[in-house]
C-alpha cells in the first residue's frame, strides 16, 4: 500500500492550484466479508452485518461512506469556524442514509445500488444566531469535499485488471 499523497502545482495566471492524488487500498481478508482498508499509515475493518453473510466486525462500505461525510463536514465547521465568525465550541453531525439492498443483491433491477438519499442534521455548540448558523451550514455543505463528491458524482476510472 502506498503510503504517500502525491501533490502537483499547477500554475495558472491568477492562483496556484494543488491537485492532491489520494490513495488507498481495500485488501479481503480471509472471515466472511472483512476488508482491510487502508490510506497513508492508517487502516481498518469494513465488513458487513451477518444477516449479509459478513461477520459484523466492522462498519459496512455504507456505512463508513455517512461516517465520511460526518467527518468531512465537521473538519469543514472547525476549519471554517474563526474564518466566519462563528464562536464553534462543539460540534457534531447525525446522519442516515437509505439502501435498499435488493438493488446491490441484483434482485430488482429498477432499484439503485446505493443510497437512495443520505439525511443529516448539524449540531452546534455556540451563542451564534440560529440564522447565522444556518448560513454558516451552507457554508460548511458548500466547502466539503466528501459531500461535493457525493453531490455532484466523480467518474470512476478503472486503470487495469491484474492477474496474479
Amino acid at each position: 500500500m502506498a503510503d504517500f499523497r502525491v501533490a502537483q502545482l499547477y500554475k495558472t495566471k491568477e492562483v496556484d492550484i494543488i491537485k492532491e492524488t489520494i490513495t488507498a487500498k481495500a485488501e479481503k481478508l480471509s472471515d466472511g466479508f472483512q476488508v482491510k482498508v487502508g490510506s497513508r499509515s492508517f487502516k481498518f475493518l469494513l465488513d458487513e452485518p451477518e444477516n449479509l453473510g459478513g461477520t459484523d466486525k466492522g462498519m459496512s462500505p455504507m456505512e463508513a461512506v455517512l461516517c465520511a461525510l460526518g467527518g468531512c463536514q465537521t473538519i469543514c465547521a472547525f476549519t471554517f469556524a474563526k474564518d466566519q465568525s462563528i464562536n464553534l465550541k462543539d460540534f457534531f453531525v447525525e446522519l442516515e442514509g437509505d439502501l435498499d439492498t435488493d438493488g446491490f443483491l441484483g434482485k430488482n433491477p429498477n432499484v439503485r445500488n446505493g443510497f437512495s438519499e443520505i439525511r443529516f442534521t448539524m449540531h452546534f455548540n455556540t451563542d451564534d444566531s440560529k440564522d447565522r448558523l444556518e448560513k454558516f451550514a451552507d457554508y460548511i455543505e458548500s466547502h466539503c469535499p466528501v459531500g461535493d463528491s457525493l453531490n455532484n458524482g466523480v467518474p470512476l476510472i478503472r486503470t487495469g485488471v491484474i492477474v496474479e
